[in-house]
């Protein structure tokens, strides 16, 4: 059955490029600064960006429901990134690679599953809140690299390259000296700044690739699958820390009243 769905899946996207009659989700994706491929490139990476999406809300929903996570899921998400770079782009594979893609968001959604059972247990609104404020920065910043010049964020790879180093580094630090407040809030706010900052440069990159060739948009969606990722989980994290300190200051007011 699932075969079944890549194959047909595979099939809507080897054949977007023919004839059509009626809408276009192509037309979704217009910009008038963009050669008409490179758009047409753009809808396919946003498209399979969504069913990447989607499987990682299947992976974590698996997770609350058998508690498949830890260990397993880790191997499994470098398993599928290193099948999906290790298998050609060509049409025959695309059904396979769109397998990988969704086995690795798969596992990914399934390794945060704990940090959802945390939120689902502590505020369900935080939850919310973080699907919507990570659909508004994907959205507000992928739209700021299409619209602006062309290549405008592309010197931002390397300070971006540099910023990851850099928490390494720290994450590094903290493993072998202990972790300090402060460092893991560098991490955690510098981590959504420079993942957020990544999705305008990776956005730019994709359309410099697509107008250069490349068209592998399952490669292109799993950069920008990388980035929303990142900016959920850590968007999420900030959350639950705001709704358990406003928890803490409203049992302290209860304290004092009694």
């Amino acid at each position: 059955m699932a075969t079944s769905f890549l194959d047909q899946l595979g099939s809507f996207f080897n054949g977007a490029n023919g004839p059509q009659s009626g809408p276009s989700y192509q037309a979704m994706f217009k910009f008038s600064n963009l050669h008409p491929r490179v758009q047409g490139h753009l809808s396919k990476v946003y498209a399979v960006l969504a069913f990447a999406t989607l499987a990682a809300a299947v992976g974590s929903y698996t997770y609350l429901a058998i508690g498949i996570s830890g260990f397993l899921t880790q191997i499994g998400a470098i398993g599928c990134m290193l099948a999906l770079a290790w298998t050609p782009n060509t049409p025959a594979n695309l059904s396979k690679r769109l397998g990988c893609l969704g086995g690795f968001a798969f596992c990914q959604g399934a390794a945060i599953g704990p940090l959802i059972s945390v939120a689902l247990q502590l505020s369900p609104a935080a939850l919310v809140t973080a699907f919507a404020a990570t659909a508004a920065v994907f959205v507000s910043f992928s739209l700021s690299a299409l619209v602006t010049k062309r290549r405008s964020f592309m010197y931002l790879g390397g300070y971006l390259a540099s910023a990851m180093m850099a928490m390494l580094v720290l994450r590094l630090s903290g493993w072998i000296f202990g972790a300090s407040a402060l460092a893991y809030s560098v991490e955690l706010y510098g981590g959504l700044l420079v993942f957020s900052a990544y999705i305008l440069y990776d956005t730019q990159l994709i359309v410099e690739r697509a107008s250069a060739g490349e068209m592998d948009f399952t490669q292109h969606a799993l950069l920008l699958f990388t980035d929303l990722f990142a900016v959920f989980v850590r968007i999420l994290i900030i959350m639950l820390k705001r709704s358990e300190e406003d928890k803490r200051r409203e049992r302290a007011r209860e304290r004092k009243r009694s």
